[in-house]
């Protein structure tokens, strides 16, 4: 008799097969999608979580090269990466200032932001929260390490940042708040581990924000950018293998494909720096006039049509409530 799960089985080829048509998905189109106007930063100060590489070390200095004072932050200093970071810095001419933060340390966090604040003279101008690691493998092989410093980094991260700065922020009744989140934090794929149930998380949590920070004058904006060739693959991959190792036998024969496809190495040709040249684009907007979401990506973008129906269900419920006018502000940027 044949067995009932072999109608529903992938073989490692076949899960290849639909990543690689995911990716197609995410990937096709011109190399940058990106506006590459040079919008003008000169006097805004910003404050960006995970520069060690990726989006967070693009953006500053790209942000820096526009005008803006950075502070760019990164964990374990001192390290190669600032050092690099520094060098650039020097060579441009650019305003940018290497702190330490741990977005898993409420001390740490407290502590940079306050510092920047100090440097600053005041509230920062824009908070990006930039820090994030992902895993692959199903989700029955996550476990609860893996899953508490997935949740812990990429959402309790955002928040922690937000708290130090937003005390100043509304003080001054200004500011802008940008979390990176992902096109899968609306869609998700088989074998990705807790990622997209983390970004999820950041979508959510983001968008109660936008609306509770409207009679304070302060943006949020959620980015999400799809598939980059940045070192989130090369991290997601160290702590996957590390995952695995510790994994019974037992629950790894129950996934072979999925186990076997958990180790990846995508992002495809697109640039990078798509994503800073978009979040520069959205920081010298008119306040109030910041969207909501901001998808970014060359090709393929899955989630339009799910920010859409969400924006419309939320104003459907609650737009004649009294959050209305929050709600309707919110939802109707962009």
């Amino acid at each position: 008799m044949a067995d009932k799960t072999s109608k529903i089985s992938l073989n490692r080829r076949q899960l290849l097969a639909a990543s690689a048509a995911t990716g197609i998905a995410l990937t096709a189109g011109p190399a940058s999608a990106a506006d590459d106007s040079r919008p003008d930063l000169t006097g805004t100060a910003v404050l960006i979580t995970g520069c060690s590489s990726g989006f967070g070390n693009l953006g500053a200095i790209l942000y820096a090269e526009r005008g803006a004072k950075v502070f760019a932050t990164m964990r374990n200093l001192p390290r190669s990466e600032a050092v690099a970071l520094a060098k650039t810095a020097a060579e441009k001419n650019l305003d940018i200032t290497i702190l330490e933060l741990d977005v898993l340390s409420d001390v740490s966090v407290n502590q940079a932001v306050a510092e920047a604040e100090r440097l600053n003279g005041g509230a920062l101008d824009v908070v990006i929260n930039n820090a994030g690691i992902g895993t692959g493998a199903p989700v029955e092989l996550q476990d609860m390490a893996m899953m508490q410093r997935l949740f812990d980094t990429n959402v309790m991260g955002c928040q922690r940042v937000a708290r130090a700065a937003l005390p100043k922020m509304r003080a001054r009744k200004s500011g802008l708040v940008v979390n990176v989140s992902s096109q899968l934090g609306r869609v998700m794929v088989p074998g990705m581990g807790l990622y997209s149930s983390t970004k999820f998380a950041i979508e959510s949590m983001s968008e109660q924000m936008a609306y509770e920070l409207v009679p304070h004058g302060i943006d949020v904006t959620i980015v999400q950018p799809g598939g980059y060739p940045t070192n989130i693959w090369e991290n997601g991959n160290r702590y996957t293998t590390a995952m695995l190792e510790e994994a019974d036998d037992e629950r790894k024969a129950a996934y072979q494909a999925l186990v076997a496809g958990a180790l990846r190495n995508s992002g495809g040709s697109t640039d990078p720096n798509d994503v800073p040249r978009a979040i520069a684009g959205v920081i010298a907007m008119a306040p109030g006039k910041r969207p909501l979401r901001l998808p970014v990506h060359p090709g393929g973008k899955p989630q339009l049509a799910i920010n859409q129906v969400s924006a419309q269900t939320q104003v459907a419920m609650l737009g004649n409530s009294p959050f209305g006018p929050w709600v309707k502000d919110v939802n109707g940027r962009g």
